[in-house]
């Protein structure tokens, strides 16, 4: 395997800001050490560019705040993210906010054509500019990848790749959702695990569900993972904590099971925000996550 790293420091479509910063607090907890450790090939192509509000004048509708920038800047990551599949190669997108989702996962499905989402997270992101209580497009990334609304996030897509197919997207350990959210999703046909699904049935059923879902008859499946899906104590650092969610254990059982499932094609880790982290903690275990996901094990790589 040889992995592509593609940072993308953007905090456009969150409320706080630091998150920008998140793809260096994944590097600086050692993310190229471990991963070469592994005997995998790692090429790290640097930051797309984004750009930061103060070098521009905002006139953004309140309900769908920095969407031309946010557009654009998943034009460029969905291109990015296609060329490294067609040469042949992993990418792993560092985030940077959750608005990022629809050009990793748009990149993908451009060369596959037909994937499964996995998406890890205590939000369901699936909100459109008619339901958003907040106007942040970081939590309309799902709903606009599988065709629901937010269509400005995705005008870069080109007529002949398809929006994300609902029926092979999972949402995993969700515990906050809003309300009107909540009646899209339900009308939607995606597959929900809350976390008291997880609570009720265990880490290891639920994933093996998902993982049904999202690797029959699809090419593969790509991975979001905001990392404020785990439990505050677990990560403290990212801008929507939200108490109850998955341990360290369950992550990495989660984790395990897919790199074993070997129908991963593509991975983000979004949310990190070292300004609200202690000793880069939650950097330093999203490298840990990267690296079950691609293969590391306690006994030895895959």
């Amino acid at each position: 395997m040889n992995v592509d790293i593609i940072g993308v420091p953007i905090d456009l479509g969150a409320n706080r800001r630091g998150v920008d910063m998140g793809p260096s607090a994944i590097r600086y907890g050692g993310l190229k050490k471990a991963i070469t450790s592994l005997h995998i090939a790692y090429k790290d192509i640097g930051n797309i560019d984004v750009p930061v509000p103060e070098s521009y004048q905002d006139f953004e509708d309140e309900h769908f705040k920095h969407a031309k920038e946010i557009a654009y800047v998943n034009r460029n990551l969905a291109a990015i993210v296609s060329e490294s599949l067609l040469s042949g190669n992993f990418p792993i997108v560092l985030g940077g906010d959750h608005s990022i989702a629809v050009g990793s996962i748009l990149g993908t499905q451009s060369v596959f054509k037909n994937i499964g989402v996995l998406w890890i997270d205590a939000h369901g992101d699936f909100n459109t500019k008619e339901t958003t209580l907040s106007g942040n497009l970081h939590g309309m990334s799902l709903a606009a990848s599988a065709g629901f609304g937010a269509f400005e996030m995705t005008e870069f897509k080109p007529e002949d790749v398809n929006y994300v197919n609902p029926e092979k997207v999972v949402l995993i350990g969700a515990r906050d959702i809003d309300d009107e959210e909540a009646k899209l999703i339900k009308e939607s046909g995606i597959t929900v695990f809350t976390i008291s699904d997880i609570d009720k049935y265990g880490i290891k059923e639920v994933m093996v569900r998902a993982l049904e879902i999202v690797a029959t008859d699809t090419e593969g499946f790509h991975v979001s993972f905001d990392v404020d899906v785990m439990s505050p104590n677990e990560a403290p650092g990212v801008g929507t904590p939200v108490n109850g969610g998955l341990t360290y254990r369950e992550a990495h059982l989660a984790a395990e099971m897919i790199a074993n499932s070997r129908k991963l094609c593509s991975l983000e880790v979004v949310e990190v925000n070292p300004i609200l982290d202690h000793m880069n903690q939650t950097g330093k275990l999203a490298v840990s996550l990267i690296c079950s996901m691609i293969g590391k094990r306690i006994l030895g790589s895959l």
